[in-house]
């Protein structure tokens, strides 16, 4: 059993935090909102008033923020992490930051503290299930220490040194968005078309985006988007992925493409519903053109 400091109860923080808690580990919960962390403090967590204060005494504190401004604030604003994590402790860094901010946080924690970064590949669905996929990056020994806890939320792989998690996610999520937007961009063209949605969505189905048309299906069917990753937190990602590339001399074309049409969708009040509804968006935009 470890004493766990989880910081972040958001739609994916919160269920877990639950598998965490559920595996047996003592957990101890901050969320700047207080109320959103109160199902997890029903079944037996402990509340913080503080970010310090949950992370007084803990093995291992674990942050799944929205974004490195979060983060930042977090780990050295007032009451912050570094202020009490103890010299021996682990700091898991789950959010969606990209390799820069990472070594930046870094730079942050006192000497003797041990640092994961491991994000997560899957939505609230999979956060729910313990499926989700977590890309690992730091010493093998640190992980080895914390393996067992990051398997009770899913799968953990490690995949080298510090900032390799949070390089992986990044390439993973920059594909994502630009199939989510690519898709919008062919049902947009099959509109135009007159071609009936349903078999559009079954023949997509079999092909090399079928894994984003299956997944997506119901909720376009539906003709509705309850967020499992919001579109917002999709956008920001996007934007990671756009300057990191760029930064590193590469030239994200299709990225930067699939960035603007995430905020676009965000000024028409589209980002705390699933990223998904940029196919809505797009659909509608060529109605309004």
């Amino acid at each position: 059993m470890n004493r766990v400091a989880w910081l972040g109860a958001g739609s994916m923080g919160l269920p877990m935090a639950e598998r965490v808690l559920a595996a047996g580990h003592d957990v101890t919960v901050w969320n700047r909102t207080p109320s959103r962390a109160e199902p997890l403090v029903a079944k037996g967590a402990a509340l913080a008033t503080t970010p310090a204060e949950a992370a007084r005494n803990a093995d291992v504190v674990v942050t799944m923020l929205a974004d490195s401004k979060a983060l930042g604030s977090v780990l050295t604003g007032s009451d912050g992490v570094v202020s009490t994590i103890a010299a021996n402790a682990v700091l898991i860094e789950m959010s969606t930051i990209g390799p820069r901010a990472l070594e930046h946080a870094a730079t942050l924690l006192p000497g003797g503290t041990e640092l994961l970064d491991a994000p997560v590949l899957g939505s609230v669905p999979q956060a729910q299930d313990g499926t989700l996929r977590i890309f690992v990056g730091g010493d093998p020994s640190t992980y080895d220490r914390c393996s067992e806890l990051l398997a009770s939320m899913g799968e953990p792989r490690h995949l080298g040194p510090l900032g390799s998690g949070a390089a992986m996610k990044l390439v993973v999520n920059s594909s994502l968005v630009s199939l989510m937007t690519t898709l919008g961009e062919a049902l947009t063209l099959a509109d135009a078309l007159d071609l009936d949605q349903q078999l559009v969505l079954d023949i997509l189905s079999d092909s090399p985006i079928g894994a984003t048309v299956r997944s997506k299906r119901e909720l376009l069917d539906s003709g509705r988007y309850p967020p499992r990753f919001r579109l917002a937190l999709a956008a920001k990602d996007a934007r990671i992925a756009v300057e990191t590339a760029e930064a590193l001399g590469c030239d994200p074309r299709v990225g930067r493409a699939a960035r603007s049409w995430l905020e676009d969708a965000i000024e028409k009040d589209l980002g705390d519903l699933d990223y998904s509804s940029v196919i809505a968006f797009a659909r509608d935009h060529r109605q309004a053109l």
